[in-house]
């Protein structure tokens, strides 16, 4: 009997097959679910359902993303080596759901079984960095260098992008970080601030102060029409070293401008993370907050929503839960992955971090 159910099951499997090309997703769905049914341990047909389950022009909901991670999570029961499931359920965890805790504990999990892979590393730093914990962040990507990890032009520019924001924290004062758990932290007053209007946007600003002086110039070069090709060069070089510098500029004001929207995003997030409430209300229903949470995935919002309506505060004296980061090195390992690298990686920035911390 158990031959005739695998057989069945790979029936199955074929006819999910047959109707994902076919463009027929439902029909897929069915037949997947109908092969675990028959064998739980159908790792291939469980992957089906995870990517079956996501929408393909649109974000999931939540029960969509749930049902997916779900997946997932079967996936790697069966096959731990599953790259992609890894990838995809630490992506719905921190992107989808704001289970930011909990996708720690997953890439955690991925790094006991390959502590010498890139991405759990990078991923754990980048949720570190989202919670305002920005020394253990930079400490953990260090990581990356410390140990010669291979890494993909990708992640590359992603290292990049986050060694910057780690650079910029460490600039300011540890107490200047907003922690949202703290009622009392002064952030929220730079909130209520700012909460009856919305985030600017970087193209606004740029417009706003850049772009007057960008037309002055063009303007001006107008005189040298006709002085040759030198003065066309100096008016170009002009006009690049404007925007340029302008650009610059721009970002910085973004960001000084936009504080309080970041700090509100992180308030969310610790929402989301911790699964309690703690945003007052005075604030949840402003222009601000309004306007950041709709540019929030879908599931996002809906476990906000579902959050607020359970009414549970968050508990007095809560701090985010950190797993413990730390994984046992394979001497031997660390030193075949140095062979193989052929070129160091160089993160810029990150040890500057460490040393101002």
């Amino acid at each position: 009997m158990a031959g005739t159910s695998d057989e069945r099951a790979e029936e199955h499997y074929l006819d999910a097959i047959e109707a994902q090309e076919n463009d027929d997703r439902e029909g897929a769905l069915s037949s997947a679910r109908q092969v675990v049914k028959l064998n739980p341990e159908h790792a291939e047909a469980w992957w089906l359902i995870s990517t079956l389950e996501l929408p393909l022009k649109s974000q999931p909901n939540l029960i969509q993303a749930s049902r997916s991670l779900a997946a997932c999570r079967k996936i790697i029961e069966i096959e731990p080596e599953h790259g992609p499931a890894w990838v995809r359920g630490g992506q719905i965890l921190a992107d989808e759901l704001g289970m930011y805790e909990e996708a720690l504990s997953w890439w955690q999990q991925r790094r006991e079984i390959d502590a010498l892979e890139a991405v759990p590393i990078i991923e754990q730093s980048a949720i570190l960095a989202d919670i305002g914990m920005y020394r253990e962040a930079s400490t953990h990507l260090n990581m990356v260098v410390e140990h010669d990890l291979e890494i993909s032009p990708k992640q590359f520019t992603k290292v990049a992008r986050l060694s910057g924001l780690l650079q910029k924290a460490a600039d300011e004062e540890p107490s200047s970080y907003f922690r949202p758990w703290e009622s009392r932290h002064p952030g929220w007053e730079g909130i209520r601030r700012r909460k009856n209007k919305g985030p600017m946007s970087e193209s606004l600003i740029f417009l706003l102060f850049v772009t007057p002086f960008l037309v002055i110039e063009v303007w001006l070069s107008r005189s040298l029409a006709g002085a040759g090709f030198m003065a066309f060069c100096f008016t170009s070089m002009v006009l690049l070293a404007t925007v340029g510098l302008g650009i610059k500029f721009t970002r910085n004001i973004f960001h000084k401008v936009n504080r309080p929207a970041f700090d509100l995003l992180r308030a969310q997030d610790i929402e989301t993370s911790s699964g309690h409430s703690m945003i007052p209300e005075d604030i949840r229903t402003s222009k601000l907050y309004m306007s950041i949470l709709q540019r929030r995935p879908i599931a996002y919002q809906e476990r906000t929503l579902a959050i607020v309506e359970g009414g549970s505060d968050l508990p007095k004296g809560w701090k985010p839960t950190i797993p413990d980061l730390e994984v046992e090195w394979d001497e031997d390992d660390d030193d075949d992955a140095d062979d193989e690298n052929s070129s160091d990686v160089v993160i810029p920035g990150l040890d500057e971090v460490n040393e101002e911390e």
